[in-house]
């Protein structure tokens, strides 16, 4: 399975306009080789180098069988992120260069679990149901 995107290359620097420096939009993604049993796929990008703990910037899950989420919209159903809102929210590092990692994964169920959970709990409930993985990183400095 892979996941890319049309706005930037893996371990590349990641656009103003999907930053707090531009539009505050998601970027999209593509998604590749998605296993022919998976029920539903989730979302999660989150950056490891914020200064208190992994800051999560998006949890999305029951994303039907797609080929990939444009720029500025969604699939499935959102949690929350850090900033304890429903949705993405964009990379805006208070300092240096961060990683954002974008983790895709397919699953072979569709998840019961409501609106607005946390990377958390999404990923206690994937736990024993995921097919496959992929990741790619965007990197942001300010």
């Amino acid at each position: 399975m892979k996941i890319s995107s049309p706005s930037f290359k893996n371990k590349e620097m990641i656009p103003k306009k999907f930053t707090c420096l531009g539009e505050n939009i998601n970027p999209a993604f593509v998604f590749e080789n998605i296993p022919k049993n998976a029920k539903s796929l989730a979302l999660i990008v989150d950056d490891p180098d914020a200064p208190v703990k992994t800051f999560v910037h998006w949890v999305m899950f029951n994303i039907p069988i797609v080929s990939k989420i444009d720029e500025n919209s969604f699939l499935g159903i959102q949690g929350t992120n850090d900033a304890n809102e429903l949705g993405y929210i964009a990379p805006c590092p208070p300092s240096g260069t961060h990683r954002y990692f974008c983790k895709l994964y397919a699953l072979d169920i569709i998840l019961q679990l409501k609106e607005g959970i946390t990377k958390m709990e999404l990923e206690k409930a994937m736990d024993g149901h995921i097919l496959d993985f992929a990741e790619l990183i965007g990197l942001f400095k300010k």
